[in-house]
């Protein structure tokens, strides 16, 4: 009867704890850096732009997670994006720079507009997109669907005609039902 009784105590002593060291272990988690990587990137918003300097969204949060890289760089984040990023990564806010507002809303509010008079169908802005928003094919009208377009700007460097502007998403949804 003693034994069950020691049996019983250590079980409940031993759930216990187990809770106990269960619910500490989120305030002091420490992720490896795959997994903090991981973690990074779902908060990062996946607009694949590169005005962080990446390539894409991974390649920035692996730089963060591996203590290389600023975590105020993702300009269509915003600072929602940073703030998330502070709190995973327990740093303070007031260490952080925050992203300009005005800056942050027109990155993530513009997308791409080719002018159709000038385009001459080179193609070299749909080889440069990262995320094939512009449609068209060499010496043909080239045009960007506004929906898959992240602002990253790259096809306007590349276009040898200057046929490329970036506008607000507003302005091409009206221009759009007025035609």
């Amino acid at each position: 009867m003693n034994i069950c009784i020691s049996i019983i105590e250590i079980s409940i002593l031993s759930l216990l704890l187990g809770a106990i060291l269960g619910y500490v272990s989120h305030y002091f988690l420490l992720l490896p850096s795959d997994n903090l990587s991981k973690c990074i990137d779902d908060i990062l918003p996946q607009k694949q732009c590169r005005k962080c300097g990446y390539a894409d969204c991974f390649s920035y949060a692996n730089a963060i997670s591996s203590k290389n890289e600023q975590i105020n760089k993702c300009i269509p984040g915003g600072n929602d994006t940073i703030r998330k990023i502070a709190y995973l990564l327990n740093l303070d806010i007031e260490d952080v720079s925050l992203v300009d507002g005005n800056e942050a809303h027109s990155a993530w509010n513009q997308v791409a507009w080719i002018n159709e008079v000038a385009c001459i169908g080179c193609t070299k802005c749909v080889q440069i997109c990262p995320v094939d928003a512009i449609i068209g094919s060499k010496r043909t009208l080239h045009t960007v669907m506004g929906k898959f377009c992240t602002g990253c700007e790259l096809c306007i460097h590349s276009c040898p005609t200057n046929c490329i502007q970036m506008k607000s998403v507003n302005i091409i949804a009206t221009n759009h039902n007025s035609s």
